[in-house]
C-alpha cells in the first residue's frame, strides 16, 4: 500500500548505503531503517495503534527513537514528540488534550507518570537508549527488537496527519500543530534540492528530535536525498570538533556557532572540506556571521520557519547569504507583509504581519478550530505572528514576534531596531528590548544587555551613546545587564521571562 511520506522519504535511498553512524560505533543502513522501523510498526500495532491514533514519545534521543518515528508513520499513526524537559504536570495536559493511544517515556522516569497515564487511560511504555542484547533499554525497545523485521504499510495520502508538533506556550496553553504526510515530505524535497543535497553528504546531526528542526528539517532532507548522518546524542565541542572532519555539512541553533567561535581548536583548516552550514530556529547575531565568515570562509546559511509550517524561506545557497535577513520564500510558498488589524497587503519596505501560504503549511491546531479559523485568512493564508518587511532585493527581515511588540504612548516600536542598535555598542555581546507596563505612556521599553568577554557595561553611558541615533520614544527608559538572557532549549531568548523579571521596573 501507498504510504505517502515514508515512501516518499525512501524514495532514492540505496538499502545498502548508509544511513547513519552513531557514536556508539555502531552503523545503521537504509535496509536497517526499513527493518527496525518495520519492528517498532509491528509492536505498535500490537499495542493497539490504529489508523489516526495518536503516538506520545518523551524519550532520549536515539537513533531508535527516529525508528519509532517512522515505524508511527508505517502503522499510519500520528506521531507527538514531547521535549525532554517537560515535568510530569506540562506531559498531563499533552496527554489529556491529545488522547494518544499510546505515550512511551524514558525508563527512568516510568514511576512518574504511572498515575498521570493510568487517570488518563493512556496506554505506558519506556524506551531509553539501546546499549547491548543483555540490557533493558525499556519495555517497547527490548520487544520492538525482536519484533517481525517486515510490515505492510498502512495506506496513507498526502493529506492525512503524520504527527503534532505542540508550540512553545509562552502565551496560554501550547496548541498542537497538525502536520500532514504532504506538509513534511513536499517541505523535505524543496530543502534537499534548494541546499543541494545528494546521497554524497554527510550531515553532523547534533540537534534534539522532538522539535522540527533536528526531526523533520535534519533527518527527512537527509532521508529524501539518500545521504548519510553523524548522530550524535546533542551538542558537545569536543564531540563536534572531533566529527567534522568526517561530515560535509551541520544545522543548527546559533549556540552552536557561537560555542565553536569560542574554541581555537575550529579552525579554517578544520572546516575547508565543509559544504555547508545552516543555522535556524532562533536569530543569529550579524557579528556572529561576521566572524564565522573571517575564521572559516564559509558564510552561515540562515532560514526562517516554525512549528506550524517547517521551512518558510531561506537565504541562497548559490548567491549572497545577507547577514541580518532570512532570505527568500521556498520554491512553492507564497509569502505577504500584511497590516495586522486590516489584513491588507503593505508596500514593499514596510513593517507588518508575516502571512505564509503553501504545501508546508499545517491543516490547523488540534481540537482548536476557533483558534484555527482566526490564525488563517479566507484566502488560505498563515498569519505566523511574526513580524517583518521584504527588502528591495527580496529578503526577508524578521524584527520581532506581534506579541513583542511595544507600543508606548500610542507609537509602535519593534524591539529588533532597538536590539541591532545595543548590539552595536562596545563591550555588548546581545541584548533583548522588551516593553512592560508604564503608567504614563502603557508600556515602557527595557533594554537587557550582555557584557561581551566579562567587560563591564554602564548602563547610562550605553543610553547616551544612542540617544542621537534613535527616536526618544523608542530609547530605553532602563537598561539592565546581565550575564545571560533566558532561552529555551532551541535557544530562543524567552522575553515572556524577561516581561515577568522586570515587570514592576516602572511602577509608583
Amino acid at each position: 500500500m501507498a504510504n505517502h511520506l515514508f515512501d516518499g522519504l525512501l524514495q532514492n535511498a540505496n538499502l545498502e548505503r548508509a544511513f547513519a553512524q552513531l557514536d556508539d560505533g555502531r552503523w545503521y543502513t537504509y535496509n536497517h531503517v526499513l527493518e527496525v522501523s518495520a519492528r517498532f510498526a509491528n509492536m505498535l500495532v500490537k499495542c493497539g495503534v490504529k489508523p489516526g491514533d495518536r503516538v506520545a514519545a518523551q524519550i532520549p534521543k536515539s537513533i531508535e527513537a527516529l525508528m519509532l518515528y517512522l515505524g508511527t508513520v508505517r502503522a499510519g499513526g500520528v506521531f507527538l514528540p514531547l521535549n525532554n524537559a517537560y515535568t510530569a504536570s506540562e506531559v498531563e495536559y499533552f496527554l489529556d488534550n491529545a488522547t494518544p493511544r499510546l505515550f512511551v517515556c524514558d525508563p527512568a522516569r516510568r514511576a512518574e507518570f504511572d498515575e498521570v497515564t493510568g487517570k488518563l487511560g493512556v496506554r505506558l511504555e519506556t524506551m531509553g537508549v539501546w546499549k547491548n542484547h543483555e540490557t533493558s533499554a525499556g519495555t517497547l525497545l527490548d520487544a520492538g527488537i525482536v519484533a517481525p523485521a517486515e510490515f505492510t504499510n498502512v495506506d496513507r495520502g498526502p493529506d492525512d496527519l503524520a504527527a503534532i508538533l505542540y508550540t512553545s506556550g509562552t502565551t496560554g496553553r501550547s496548541k498542537g500543530a497538525m502536520l500532514t504526510h504532504d506538509n513534511l515530505l513536499s517541505n523535505a524535497v524543496v530543502l534537499k534540492d534548494l541546499w543541494a543535497f545528494t546521497e554524497d553528504d554527510v550531515l553532523l546531526h547534533a540537534l534534539p528530535i522532538f522539535h522540527t528542526h533536528g526531526l523533520f528539517v535534519a533527518t527527512n532532507t537527509i532521508m529524501v536525498a539518500g545521504a548519510r548522518m553523524v548522530f550524535v546524542p546533542g551538542f558537545k565541542v569536543d564531540q563536534v570538533i572531533e566529527c567534522l572532519p568526517g561530515v560535509t555539512s551541520m544545522m543548527g541553533v546559533p549556540t552552536f556557532y557561537t560555542r565553536l567561535l569560542d574554541d581555537d581548536r575550529f579552525t579554517r583548516e578544520l572546516t575547508a572540506h565543509m559544504r555547508l552550514f545552516v543555522s535556524g530556529s532562533a536569530p543569529l547575531l550579524a557579528e556572529t556571521h561576521v566572524e564565522f565568515e573571517e575564521r572559516t570562509g564559509h558564510r552561515i546559511l540562515e532560514r526562517y520557519g516554525m512549528t506550524e509550517t517547517n521551512m518558510n524561506t531561506s537565504n541562497p545557497y548559490d548567491g549572497e547569504r545577507r547577514a541580518g535577513t532570512v532570505g527568500f520564500p521556498l520554491p512553492g510558498v507564497d509569502l505577504r507583509v500584511c497590516d495586522p488589524d486590516t489584513g491588507d497587503t503593505l508596500a514593499q519596505g514596510e513593517i507588518g504581519g508575516i502571512e505564509v501560504k503553501g504545501p508546508n503549511v499545517f491543516a490547523g491546531y488540534w481540537q482548536m478550530p476557533e483558534k484555527t479559523a482566526e490564525e488563517f485568512r479566507a484566502d488560505g493564508f498563515f498569519i505566523t505572528g511574526d513580524l517583518g518587511k521584504v527588502d528591495e532585493d527580496g529578503y526577508v527581515h524578521i524584527v520581532g514576534r506581534a506579541k513583542d511588540l511595544i507600543i508606548s504612548g500610542g507609537y509602535n516600536i519593534y524591539p529588533k531596531e532597538i536590539e541591532l542598535l545595543l548590539d552595536e555598542q562596545d563591550g555588548v555581546l546581545e541584548s533583548a528590548v522588551i516593553g512592560v507596563n508604564h503608567p504614563d505612556f502603557g508600556e515602557g521599553v527595557v533594554g537587557v544587555v550582555v557584557p561581551a568577554n566579562g567587560q563591564a557595561l554602564n548602563e547610562e553611558a550605553i543610553m547616551s551613546a544612542i540617544s542621537d541615533k534613535i527616536a526618544r520614544f523608542k530609547q530605553p527608559k532602563k537598561i539592565y545587564v546581565v550575564d545571560e538572557l533566558p532561552r529555551n532549549t532551541m535557544g530562543k531568548v524567552q522575553k515572556n521571562v524577561l516581561r515577568d523579571t522586570y515587570y514592576d521596573t516602572f511602577a509608583p
